[in-house]
């Protein structure tokens, strides 16, 4: 293999993890949309709520982690790294989202009441904390 193509196949696999990578980031930030009420990208953009960014944000951080484990992973193997990094991204998107809503119930610590807070919350940061280590739980899984 001559080193063009060394570098051709290399490109496309960046470009190939990379475009997985952002449909998860896309789902990851569409399913905590479902789970607040208003829109997040409003809420954020809009309103500038800290919570609400802190969350998103924290939770977008997890699947990042997850998808740079699943490559890590994949040892070089394309087509098998990139079902992995799209199921194991998944699976961690849920995980996290079950995670909220445990919280919610076992805690008390509501994403719904968080969201509507002007000022940062302790409880965000207490989820979100909980979103990059189930991310890293994950990622680690994977690997």
């Amino acid at each position: 293999m001559t080193l063009l193509e060394t570098l051709a196949r290399g490109a496309g696999a960046i470009a190939a993890y990379a475009a997985v990578g952002v449909v998860l980031l896309i789902v990851g930030f569409y399913v905590i949309d479902l789970a607040i009420p208003g829109k997040l990208s409003s809420i954020i953009r809009s309103e500038r709520n800290p919570n609400a960014t802190l969350l998103a944000t924290s939770a977008l951080a997890a699947v990042g982690l997850i998808v740079a484990a699943s490559i890590w992973s994949s040892g070089g193997r394309l087509t098998e790294g990139l079902a992995g990094t799209a199921v194991f991204g998944l699976v961690g998107i849920v995980v996290q989202t079950v995670a909220m809503l445990v919280f919610d119930k076992v805690v008390g610590i509501s994403v719904r009441d968080l969201v509507k807070e002007p000022e940062l919350q302790p409880g965000s940061r207490l989820l979100a904390v909980t979103h990059v280590a189930i991310g890293l739980i994950t990622a680690v899984a994977v690997i």
